[in-house]
């Protein structure tokens, strides 16, 4: 049974400025993901890749479609038409999303930025800070900075925060986007050994990726997407299309 199912999803966004205009950038787009299954979304810039993610974790609601999550809490939901607070839960507990941008407060240390988020789930104070501090030295963050604030700390660093924060609680579906921009090589290799790791115990991840060759190592499958409006699903390192999927 899937534990994701993307059904006809579109998104449309209303602009008023000199006039009103819809723009619309993901239409109808379709597509099923199996436990422990990583997909990769591929598509030039502004084709609307983030905006499947963002619609998948809900920061932004769809326009129309279904996007059906297999749910350890409630079982099968619909998170495009989900409660508020289910959302928050799922968030908490199940699902992790990573961005480009850190949002923390400002005179809050490394470690425990990374470590709030297994306090949020009952673990205790200690344990977490071990834990924190350990995934900071997977990241290959410095000693003398995990008592550092992240406001301060440069691009790279602050995005390695980012995922300490969402590997941390190995979440059963994992967002990605852009997790490597602005990472070095060394830093780039050590995140793909903690994603294929989180594939390894069954973590379910989609994620979109500015470096080709990163996707193809991590992915299962590809949705390419295009600007004549459609969409082609196909195994990864693999020249052959698994079947079409159509969007507009």
């Amino acid at each position: 049974m899937p534990i994701l199912q993307v059904s006809h999803l579109s998104k449309q966004f209303d602009l008023r400025i000199a006039r009103p205009m819809e723009v619309r950038p993901v239409r109808d787009v379709s597509f099923a993901m199996e436990p422990g299954q990583f997909l990769g979304i591929a598509g030039p810039s502004g084709i609307g890749k983030s905006t499947i993610l963002k619609c998948i974790y809900r920061t932004y609601t769809p326009s129309s479609g279904s996007i059906v999550y297999q749910s350890q809490l409630f079982g099968p939901l619909d998170l495009a038409a989900a409660g508020e607070r289910t959302i928050t839960h799922l968030r908490k507990n199940e699902i992790g999303y990573v961005s480009q941008f850190l949002r923390v407060i400002p005179r809050v240390s490394a470690t425990d930025v990374i470590a709030e988020r297994l306090l949020a789930v009952g673990t205790d104070r200690q344990e977490a800070r071990s834990a924190a501090q350990t995934m900071l030295g997977r990241l290959n963050i410095s000693r003398e900075l995990w008592d550092g604030f992240p406001a301060t700390f440069s691009g790279g660093e602050q995005q390695r925060i980012n995922l300490a924060r969402a590997f941390i609680v190995r979440p059963r579906l994992m967002i990605l986007d852009e997790p490597t921009a602005s990472l070095d090589r060394r830093t780039t290799e050590a995140v793909i050994e903690l994603l294929l790791d989180m594939k390894r115990q069954g973590t379910t991840m989609i994620g979109v990726f500015h470096d080709w060759e990163v996707m193809e190592r991590l992915a299962d499958r590809i949705l390419e997407l295009d600007g004549a409006g459609s969409a082609r699903l196909r195994n990864a390192n693999a020249a052959t299309s698994e079947g079409g999927v159509q969007h507009g």
